[in-house]
């Protein structure tokens, strides 16, 4: 089977997205197969598992059965409503489509963040939180104004962000930074954005870039061999095909300092041309999407290959 057939024998989710950025179909196909999400496949699963206020496993941010406290294994439940409409939004769900409108309205009325009450599209205190915040409220059309401007009054003096610097941390944290840097894109590609949040946007970048996504500035040795394993979904961690995957969208031409992890990516294609799930976070989920690490991954896959395209590699499929 040919590598585009095997992607597109998925789910909706990962069908319209190889459509929409490997295949080259008529726009109107591609839209046909993106309303197909919210129907069926995992899009209607996820949907169907809501409660009637709106929100998944009654929490925003942890399951309301569970409590805050994480498992003593180091795993994290990804069950409630924050990390099921991040999903949804990887699945690249239509926002405006019925089902959405209704689920986002419910959200917006009916759920509260654990830290402190505020209603969900208000943002908490942790930047990395309020950077998934902005992201999901530029997304499904929700005012997210009050939560960028405590992103920008929170960036650090290196350019990036740590959710730990309410607790006297003055170093970025790359994994904060990712979030917040895709919040803060996907508000500018909804809103236009704010001189000042592009401003504190390209800044963040400039902390990505200057350490090469991986390494320290310091001594240029690689800061967590984990971030060159592959995950999908990423949840909150950082890995360096998530990174690359932000600068693509982002739209603007490679700058030569993700050279290295283009190689990288480039290094862990398999024979067969696919690439593997290789370091899923453990927690309680929804359900399953892939079959597991070690083996080959549709959603990595279709990722690597559109990193690699707006790279320059054009002889990919």
């Amino acid at each position: 089977m040919a590598l585009v057939d095997w992607l597109l024998d998925s789910d909706p989710s990962v069908r319209w997205q190889v459509l929409r950025d490997l295949a080259g179909p008529p726009a109107g196909d591609v839209a046909a197969e993106r309303a197909r999400v919210a129907t069926e496949g995992w899009g209607a699963r996820l949907l169907a598992l809501r409660g009637e206020d709106g929100q998944w496993a009654g929490g925003a941010y942890f399951p309301a059965a569970g409590g805050s406290d994480a498992p003593d294994d180091g795993s994290q439940p990804w069950t409630a409503t924050t990390y099921s409409l991040l999903l949804l939004q990887a699945f690249g769900i239509d926002p405006d489509s019925r089902q959405m409108r209704r689920t986002v309205a419910l959200v917006r009325d009916n759920c509260r963040w654990e830290e402190g009450g505020q209603p969900f599209f208000s943002g908490e205190v942790e930047p990395c939180i309020n950077g998934m915040t902005v992201g999901l409220g530029a997304y499904f059309n929700q005012d997210v104004d009050g939560v960028v401007a405590r992103l920008l009054s929170g960036q650090l003096d290196d350019g990036g962000w740590n959710c730990w610097a309410g607790d006297g941390a003055v170093v970025s944290s790359l994994a904060t930074t990712i979030n917040v840097l895709e919040g803060l894109l996907a508000y500018e590609q909804t809103t236009g954005g704010l001189a000042e949040s592009v401003a504190a946007r390209r800044r963040g970048e400039e902390y990505l870039l200057e350490r090469r996504l991986f390494r320290r500035k310091s001594t240029g040795g690689i800061i967590d061999p984990d971030w060159l394993k592959f995950s999908f979904p990423t949840r909150w961690h950082y890995d360096l095909l998530r990174a690359l995957e932000y600068f693509r969208a982002a739209g603007d031409p490679p700058d030569p300092r993700v050279a290295e992890a283009i190689e990288v990516v480039r290094s862990k294609r398999q024979p067969d041309g696919t690439w593997l799930l290789e370091n899923t976070h453990p927690g309680q989920v929804h359900f399953a999407l892939e079959d597991g690490d070690g083996r080959s991954s549709r959603w990595n896959t279709l990722r690597a290959l559109r990193v690699l395209r707006w790279y320059g590699d054009r002889t990919l499929p």
